[in-house]
């Protein structure tokens, strides 16, 4: 089994716990150390058992505080080459990096950690896929746009953390400028609930899971946006939320 929670989603930091039968991992560092061992000890994990820090990509939302829970944790970092050279100047001291180019296959045991590049306009970013034993946990948030192939990998998960940003009518009507609309809009911005919704629909009908994610605070809500979910896939179809602002239930994905 795999057992999962968010500790946070959204525009003003992401971080997310990942934890298989031979170890425990963290997913982007958007939120403070501080705030990292106190929503892991809500779900009595202790920080200290984390090896590792893997990195999405360079946006200060999933990246500001890497290098405080490097020093802070001994945590090892992980991320691309285009992710460390567009923030070393940022993270202060770090004395263990690892660096993986987007597409490949990280091994922790018999934990992989497969990456997959993305259009988002983040610098080299990557989602990714954990595969413990027979079960697969995705990390899909910050896409770009519905890019190809993404059908084949989220057709594969048996649960995911999905990138459901923002809700169509309200960024039209809401107060960013036409600049930002258009770039959450674009090739390199995120999807929407529908987009989100239609994705899965099309392409992973038997998910155990749908985790909506990264949610805009301005441009959505977590009840827009799981109605639009439910208006796509069904009133029965399992579908979970990642908070903005404070940690998630711990989810089991998978069976014993």
């Amino acid at each position: 089994m795999i057992f999962t929670c968010s500790l946070q989603s959204g525009s003003n930091g992401n971080s997310f716990y990942v934890e298989t039968n031979d170890v425990r991992l963290l997913f982007d560092a958007g939120i403070s150390a501080r705030s990292s061992k106190q929503r892991l000890a809500e779900h009595e994990r202790d920080i200290r058992d984390v090896e590792a820090v893997i990195i999405s990509h360079n946006h200060s939302d999933h990246i500001k505080h890497a290098g405080v829970l490097h020093r802070r944790f001994s945590l090892p970092l992980y991320m691309t080459p285009g992710a460390w050279h567009a923030s070393r100047g940022k993270l202060g001291i770090v004395n263990d990096v690892r660096l993986f180019e987007a597409g490949d296959c990280l091994q922790f045991g018999s934990t992989t950690v497969q990456t997959v590049p993305t259009a988002h306009d983040g610098i080299d970013g990557v989602a990714f896929v954990i595969s413990s034993i027979n079960n697969k946990l995705g990390i899909f948030t910050d896409l770009g746009h519905r890019f190809e192939g993404i059908e084949k990998w989220i057709t594969e998960l048996d649960a995911v953390y999905l990138e459901s940003n923002y809700d169509d009518e309200m960024l039209t009507n809401g107060p960013y400028p036409h600049w930002l609309k258009n770039r959450i809009r674009g090739d390199g911005g995120h999807l929407s609930n529908t987009e989100a919704a239609q994705l899965v629909d099309d392409s992973a009908q038997e998910l155990q899971l749908l985790i909506l994610s990264h949610l805009s605070e301005h441009n959505n809500s977590p009840e827009i946006a799981l109605a639009t979910a439910r208006d796509i896939l069904g009133k029965g179809f399992p579908i979970a939320m990642a908070h903005r602002g404070q940690v998630s239930e711990m989810f089991t994905v998978g069976q014993k």
